[in-house]
């Protein structure tokens, strides 16, 4: 019998215009006197004034430009000075993971104001963590899931235009990630079903919309494709893994994306743009060329990479193939629940993904 552990949702989930308004509200009613804010300095340029407009009783704290154990461990202190009774994060996946990493090591309840749609951070209870320097460690699960998270239109029309490709990119994963997860199950428990169905949303959202989405947000208009794409990456996303567990959550785009961040280049590219490279590796390692075949054009119409060169990366190619494999296949990594897999193998793929995207153009 397969058992999943349910972790589905945040308590409260709004996405709607007045959203904060209504945080105020639920904060209030849930008698929190103190909050810890962690932000970012470009998250709060974005946000600033939508937060400070709600009157809050809120000690503000810029977090240090990772999730990192050495910055939990410093908003801890932070937050134990103060007393404060919960946390809010505004800001973008970074923020909100070292928020909910720093929550959890408290026992306190967060709640998340997010300023980019560019991952499902704020709908799952899960924290990737870094080096200071930036590279990535491991990531942890949290028993404990958001009190609530509040979507402001307002806010999410500010972002970065880059971002929202980003998430796109990262949201795209879901399906080609998950799906390879379940083949071996001989009947599917219904989570994992929910999981799988959030999964083939994503994809077909995101490739239906992602493009209609991205001019909408280029013109400031919160429209319903708009919409649908922004809950898409943030909602329907935190839902796969959210229901599936094991069965929904990472497997080789995201490895590969570990793995990119050996590469100080690669340090200035957005996690779901080199998630979704991670894609076509994933998928060149079982040599899925046609599926590939059909991601190209809508990976060019949004910018995202599809090849070292995009994301800035020259040199000794061979050896940056294996540099960053090696780093994608270090044991623990999630690219060995698809099977048996080494460097060799995934720098082969790497190099063979790179000369068909070359002759593909």
């Amino acid at each position: 019998m397969t058992t999943i552990k349910v972790q589905g949702s945040p308590n409260i989930y709004r996405h709607h215009e007045g959203a904060l308004v209504e945080m105020k509200q639920i904060i209030l009613r849930q008698g929190f006197n103190q909050g810890l804010l962690v932000t970012g300095e470009k998250s709060w340029q974005q946000a600033g004034q939508e937060i400070d407009a709600l009157d809050l009783p809120l000690k503000k704290e810029v977090y240090r430009g990772e999730c990192s154990r050495t910055e939990v461990e410093r908003l801890k202190q932070v937050a134990i000075a103060m007393n404060a009774d919960y946390l809010l994060a505004v800001g973008g996946g970074k923020v909100i993971d070292v928020t909910k990493a720093t929550a959890a090591s408290l026992g306190l309840p967060y709640v998340i104001v997010p300023t980019l749609a560019s991952n499902c951070a704020a709908f799952t209870p899960l924290s990737v963590f870094y080096t200071d320097e930036g590279v990535f460690t491991d990531h942890v699960v949290f028993d404990q899931a958001a009190f609530m998270v509040a979507v402001e239109p307002r806010i999410i029309l500010t972002t970065p235009k880059d971002y929202l490709r980003a998430g796109i990119g990262d949201t795209l994963a879901k399906w080609y990630e998950a799906k390879p997860l379940v083949e071996a199950l001989e009947e599917y428990p219904v989570a994992v079903e929910i999981s799988q169905y959030a999964a083939k949303l994503c994809r077909d959202v995101l490739i239906d919309l992602g493009e209609i989405a991205r001019t909408d947000h280029h013109d400031g208009k919160a429209t319903a494709a708009f919409t649908k794409v922004v809950d898409t990456i943030i909602m329907a996303s935190g839902m796969v893994g959210g229901f599936g567990e094991h069965y929904g959550r990472i497997s080789g785009a995201h490895s590969i994306h570990n793995g990119l961040t050996v590469l100080s280049e690669t340090h200035a590219h957005l996690h779901g743009d080199k998630v979704a490279y991670g894609i076509l590796v994933q998928l060149a390692l079982f040599e899925a060329w046609e599926d590939i075949d059909a991601l190209l054009p809508f990976y060019h119409a949004l910018g995202l990479p599809t090849a070292f060169s995009d994301l800035n990366i020259g040199g000794d190619l061979l050896e940056k193939f294996n540099a960053v494999a090696v780093h994608a296949t270090k044991p623990g990594e999630s690219i060995h629940l698809l099977g048996v897999i080494d460097h060799v193998k995934l720098a082969d793929a790497m190099h063979q993904l790179e000369t068909y995207v070359q002759h593909t153009d």
